[in-house]
């Protein structure tokens, strides 16, 4: 059975608000990445750059938007950073991000599901960097969305 990451978090804003901080290039700078090339449409591109004079590394370079539905799903392409790059980006297809969001009556609910991830050791530890990886990450938007309120 493929390994699948799961996270959620609450966040003190509106569906709207969380679904463009995943899919407004400005916003994604300022909790996830250095450099964003999104396009918040089917097959637009979903890539990020947290090196964005090396984009050919530590790079989402090349994915794109699987899915998409305004304020309720995004699903995107993922590729992983350099030191699981050899065997991770070349993999077909490629691992997959869904987010979904879920609009309550004060605030909103996000769930993160990254799968795709084979059972080999070298992908062990790329599925327990990335795991990692998106914990801080949604502990960063948590504490984006709290600051601009």
């Amino acid at each position: 059975m493929d390994r699948v990451i799961h996270q959620s978090r609450r966040l003190s804003c509106s569906v709207a608000q969380a679904f463009a901080c995943f899919t407004q290039n400005a916003l994604l700078t300022r909790w996830l990445t250095a450099d964003a090339n999104v396009s918040a449409e089917t097959g637009g591109p979903y890539e990020l750059f947290w090196q964005p004079d090396d984009r050919q590394n530590d790079s989402t370079i090349g994915c794109k938007v699987t899915a998409i539905s305004e304020n309720q799903l995004l699903a995107f392409e993922w590729k992983s950073p350099v030191q699981f790059k050899a065997f991770a980006n070349q993999a077909d297809p490629l691992t997959h991000v869904v987010v979904s969001f879920v609009e309550h009556a004060s605030d909103c609910q996000i769930h993160l599901v990254h799968s795709g991830w084979r059972s080999s050791e070298n992908w062990l530890a790329a599925y327990q960097w990335q795991e990692n990886a998106w914990q801080m990450g949604l502990d960063n938007l948590v504490k984006l969305v709290e600051e601009s309120q």
